[in-house]
C-alpha cells in the first residue's frame, strides 16, 4: 500500500489541475475559439478580455457600448459579459427568426438565482411545458371583458393619487415615484380585489427584495442573501400557510404568477407613464392635442371602457413613447445547440442580444429623425408605420413570448393620462436631469420633475 500522504497529495493536485483546466476552458480557450469561429464568418467585435470580457464598458450607461461597437464592428457583432459570448443582432429578418421560433432552438438566457427567487417560475421565466401551461392560464386575464373589469379599480387608484396632487398645484412634483406607488396600488386592487390590503402587504415585501437586488445586481457576491431569505421567506410562509401537499403545486403556480404580475406590471406601467409624461411636458403642443381629444370624448367625466379605442391621439403618443423609451430595452436568448441563423452558423450556448431600443432608433428604418418625438409616425396602424415589418417595432416583444400584459399596461396608461389631462397642464421643470438607466427596465435615474398647473376647481371629474 502506498504512502497515504503521497496519495492524498496526488489527489489534491489532480483536483486542482482539473479546476484549473475547467477555469481556463471557460474563461480563455472557449472564448478564443468562439471569437475565432465567428470572426471567420465576418462577425467582428471588441477583443475578449480575460475573465471580465467587455463588462466594464457595458455598465456605464444605457447601452453605450452597443452604439460604439456598431460603428466600429457592424450591426451584428460579438461582445463578452465575463466569459459569456453575446452576439448583438439588429437585422429585422434575423430578429424575427429568433423571436418567432417555436422549435426550441432559442431559449431564454439563464437568469441569476436571486432573480429567479424574486420572480419565481412564472410566465416570464419558465420554459417548455411549464411555460405553455402558464401562458394558457394567464393570457385570458388580460383580454376583453376581464381587462374591462379591472378599469374601475384603476380609476379608484388614480383618483386617490390625484387627491394627493392638490398640494402640488403650481409646484414641482417628481412623477416617477408617484407612478410607482400608483402602479403598486392598481396591481394590488386588480389582483386581490376585496383582499387589497393583504395583497399590498405581500407586494410591499417584494418591493423591498427587488430593491435589494437592484443594489447588488452587478456584484459578483451577494451579501444581502440573509436579508433576502427573511423577506422572501415571509412571503412564502404567508402563501403556504395551511396548504396541503396535494394543492401546493397549484398554489405555487399562483404565487409565481402574482410575483411576475407585480414586478413586471409595476415596473412597466411606471416606466411607460414616466417617459410619456416627460415627453408631453416637453412637447406641450401634443399635450394640448391629447387634452382636446380627452375633453371631446369624456368631458370631465371619468373614462368609460367603450370609448378607449377612440383615443387616436393618445394612442399615437403612447406608441411613440414606447418607440423611444421601451420599458424592456433588450431581449436575450441563447442557442440551445449549434444552429444556422441567416447566413451564420452559431455554436451552442451563445447569447443573442436583441435590442428593440437600437432597432426603434435606427435611421435606416425610421428615417433621419428617428431620435425625435413625432407621434404622427403612427397616424395609421402600427403596421403602416413600420411598412409591415413586425421586427421594426416591438416594445413588448414579438412571437410566442410577447408580453401578455401589454394590454393591461397600455390601457392603464390611457386611464391615468386621461384623468391627469382633465385636471392638469404640466410643464418641464428646469431641475430635471436626463439620465435614463437600466434598472430591470428603462427608468429615469434622477426621477422626472414637472410643474403642475391646475385647470379646474376642486370638484374634478366624476
Amino acid at each position: 500500500m502506498g504512502d497515504p500522504i503521497l496519495i492524498l497529495s496526488s489527489f489534491v493536485c489532480f483536483c486542482l489541475l482539473l479546476v484549473l483546466f475547467r477555469f481556463l476552458d471557460r474563461f480563455w480557450w472557449t472564448p478564443v475559439y468562439i471569437q475565432y469561429r465567428l470572426g471567420s464568418q465576418g462577425i467582428k467585435g471588441p477583443s475578449y478580455k480575460f475573465i471580465h470580457g467587455n463588462t466594464k464598458e457595458m455598465l456605464k450607461m444605457v447601452l453605450p457600448h452597443v452604439y460604439t461597437w456598431m460603428n466600429n464592428y457592424g450591426k451584428n457583432h460579438l461582445s463578452w459579459r465575463g466569459g459569456e459570448p453575446q452576439l448583438l443582432i439588429t437585422e429585422p429578418e434575423l430578429i424575427k427568426e429568433v423571436l418567432n421560433n417555436r422549435d426550441g432552438l432559442y431559449l431564454k438566457a439563464s437568469l441569476p438565482f436571486y432573480f429567479m427567487k424574486l420572480m419565481g417560475n412564472g410566465l416570464a421565466t419558465s420554459e417548455g411545458e411549464q411555460w405553455v401551461k402558464h401562458q394558457k392560464l394567464i393570457n385570458p386575464a388580460f383580454q376583453g371583458e376581464n381587462l374591462e373589469k379591472m378599469i374601475p379599480e384603476m380609476i379608484v387608484s388614480v383618483e386617490l393619487m390625484l387627491q394627493s396632487w392638490k398640494k402640488y398645484q403650481a409646484k414641482e412634483i417628481e412623477v416617477s415615484e408617484e407612478f410607482r406607488l400608483l402602479a403598486t396600488d392598481i396591481i394590488s386592487r386588480t389582483a386581490f380585489g376585496s383582499n387589497y390590503l393583504e395583497g399590498k402587504t405581500i407586494f410591499d415585501m417584494m418591493t423591498q427584495y427587488s430593491n435589494i437586488i437592484r443594489r447588488n445586481i452587478f456584484k459578483p457576491r451577494f451579501p444581502c442573501l440573509r436579508e433576502e431569505k427573511v423577506k422572501l421567506g415571509d412571503i412564502d410562509c404567508y402563501a403556504y400557510h395551511d396548504v396541503d401537499e396535494n394543492k401546493r403545486i397549484l398554489v405555487q403556480d399562483l404565487i409565481d404568477e402574482c410575483k411576475t404580475f407585480y414586478i413586471a406590471g409595476q415596473e412597466t406601467i411606471n416606466s411607460l407613464l414616466s417617459w410619456t409624461v416627460l415627453l408631453l411636458a416637453i412637447h406641450t403642443d401634443w399635450q394640448d392635442k391629447a387634452r382636446e381629444e380627452v375633453i371631446e370624448l369624456f368631458g370631465h367625466q371619468n373614462p368609460h371602457p367603450n370609448d378607449l379605442s377612440k383615443l387616436h391621439t393618445i394612442s399615437r403618443i403612447i406608441n411613440e413613447a414606447l418607440r423611444l423609451y421601451p420599458p424592456t430595452v433588450a431581449f436575450i436568448s441563447r442557442s440551445e445547440r449549434e444552429v444556422r441563423l441567416g447566413k451564420f452558423i452559431l455554436p451552442a450556448n451563445i447569447q443573442l442580444f436583441i435590442s428593440n431600443l437600437v432597432v426603434h432608433r435606427d435611421p435606416g428604418i425610421w428615417g433621419d429623425d428617428a431620435h425625435l418625438f413625432k407621434p404622427e409616425r403612427f397616424s395609421g396602424e402600427v403596421a403602416k408605420a413600420t411598412s409591415n415589418n413586425v421586427a421594426a417595432y416591438f416594445p413588448f416583444g414579438i412571437g410566442p413570448r410577447t408580453c401578455v400584459g401589454f394590454n393591461f399596461a397600455t390601457v392603464g396608461a390611457k386611464i391615468v393620462l386621461i384623468m391627469i389631462l382633465q385636471r392638469y397642464r404640466f410643464t418641464f421643470s428646469p431641475t430635471y436631469v436626463h439620465s435614463p438607466v437600466i434598472n430591470f427596465l428603462l427608468v429615469p435615474q434622477h426621477g422626472i420633475q414637472v410643474i403642475l398647473h391646475s385647470l379646474q376647481s376642486d370638484e374634478g371629474p366624476s
